[in-house]
């Protein structure tokens, strides 16, 4: 008789907080807010830096990576999550399990495309949309002005599409303040794990 494959699932004492939200949401932003003003007294809250084939930005803190190089990586087990969108490879270091194993929580923005794969992979996961009205979304797209041409109307159209998230655990409401936004967000992850 043949068995099917077993559940195999990554089962660390750290919370994996996945961070989805349209491109101009205010992710990285808020995540930052959240590290800031995350207590001191309990376990270090981590954020992941993604590595990304394009070159360094300053509105963004990432590794920049060549795709020959972001290749190898992935060859040699170097991510834990990795995609593929706006002719673009993400992924996230390997390097994250031992936080997590350690109990830490670990922050890291993702596509909403890996969410689904992250879930069957990791046990103790929660996933956090940034919820912004689409007229501010292209609004900030704009201005940042880090894609022109079709891929800026790429992620205008995504964004368009996109105004919900249906397998999320949490909404944080960024059309304010985005003082309150990262409260929103912090006082969710100080309830939930904690």
């Amino acid at each position: 008789m043949r068995l099917g494959k077993i559940d195999q699932k990554k089962v660390f004492a750290g919370c994996l907080i996945l961070v989805v939200g349209n491109s101009g949401s205010g992710k990285d932003s808020i995540m930052k807010g959240v590290k800031e003003k995350y207590p001191s007294e309990l376990k270090r809250l981590y954020l992941a830096k993604r590595f990304i084939t394009r070159p360094p930005s300053d509105t963004e803190d990432n590794f920049a990576a060549r795709p020959v190089d972001f290749k190898k990586m992935s060859l040699q087990g170097g991510f834990a999550l990795e995609w593929h969108i706006y002719g673009l490879d993400y992924g996230v270091p390997i390097e994250i399990d031992d936080w997590l194993k350690k109990g830490h929580p670990v922050l890291v923005n993702v596509s909403r495309s890996i969410v689904k794969k992250a879930r069957d992979m990791y046990q103790n996961i929660l996933v956090v949309f940034i919820e912004v009205p689409f007229e501010i979304t292209l609004k900030r797209l704009k201005e940042r002005a880090r894609e022109s041409g079709e891929r800026l109307k790429e992620r205008i159209q995504r964004a368009k599409n996109n105004q919900i998230f249906p397998d999320t655990d949490f909404i944080v409401d960024n059309s304010g303040d985005l003082e309150d936004a990262i409260d929103q967000f912090l006082n969710y992850v100080l309830r939930t794990i904690h």
